[in-house]
């Protein structure tokens, strides 16, 4: 299956960043983010906000290799929820209209496979989805996100997670190297077809994966939305509304070696 279109990402990461500030008004920004327990929720929003100033420095100066968050341009948020909220649509929306002016199809330095502008495309659009998780847990409310989209985030997680830029940045993840154990991930979302299947193997090389079905060592079925909150860790399996079937020592040991 193909990624989205880069329109959809980048029409995502504006209503994404949206839904971010308008959950951030009212509340207490110095509460503390449990998924991000060294964050509060001003800091998580300053982290997206700096995520977007950061890439669309790189996008716009057509980065050709490899660069720190140290190298760009530092921002700092402002204090105040409606300010704060201001700023983050601000940046998305600079992000959003520099990669259109660039081009998605741009060749440039990323830290992934897609060495295009429209990597940076998916990677914050998924990025501001999943910290606005962040804080609507944090919040106590539920979080949702469109089944396409949700379902795309788990396959760029996978793709992350299983290049070979992954294990060259995080050597611990040489752990998740095995003997052909396989995690597969079935959403009961409608119409989500082969996109909601995920089969990962975890080869002598290092874990790879695809789109299709197959018994394995353990199965994790559920909403796709839920699958993804599992798998990048925000809710714990025990609480998530997921059916698991199989070794969950398999699992266990999968998300505890896929933790950063």
């Amino acid at each position: 299956m193909t990624p989205l279109s880069d329109d959809r990402y980048l029409d995502a990461l504006t209503a994404q960043s949206a839904r971010f500030a308008d959950a951030l008004r009212g509340a207490d920004l110095q509460r503390i983010v449990p998924t991000c327990p060294e964050w509060t929720l001003h800091r998580l929003a300053e982290h997206v906000g700096q995520a977007h100033r950061w890439v669309g420095e790189i996008v716009a100066r057509r980065v050709t290799g490899p660069v720190q968050a140290r190298e760009l341009t530092a921002a700092h948020a402002p204090e105040g929820a409606n300010e704060l909220g201001r700023w983050l649509r601000a940046g998305a929306a600079d992000l959003v209209d520099t990669i259109r002016v660039t081009g998605p199809q741009t060749p440039m330095w990323t830290f992934g496979d897609d060495q295009r502008a429209g990597f940076w495309a998916r990677r914050m659009a998924h990025e501001t989805a999943v910290h606005r998780a962040d804080a609507e847990l944090a919040l106590g409310r539920n979080f949702s996100l469109d089944p396409d989209l949700a379902a795309d985030a788990i396959s760029e997680w996978l793709t992350l997670i299983c290049s070979r830029h992954a294990v060259e940045a995080r050597p611990e993840l040489t752990k998740l190297r095995g003997d052909g154990e396989i995690l597969h991930l079935h959403s009961t979302d409608a119409g989500l077809g082969e996109a909601g299947e995920w089969v990962v193997r975890r080869t002598p090389d290092g874990p790879v994966w695809e789109h299709g079905h197959a018994k394995g060592a353990v199965a994790v079925r559920g909403g796709v939305t839920d699958l993804l909150m599992v798998l990048l860790r925000r809710v714990p399996v025990p609480q998530a509304p997921v059916q698991v079937l199989g070794d969950q020592a398999q699992l266990a040991y999968w998300l505890e070696h896929t933790r950063f």
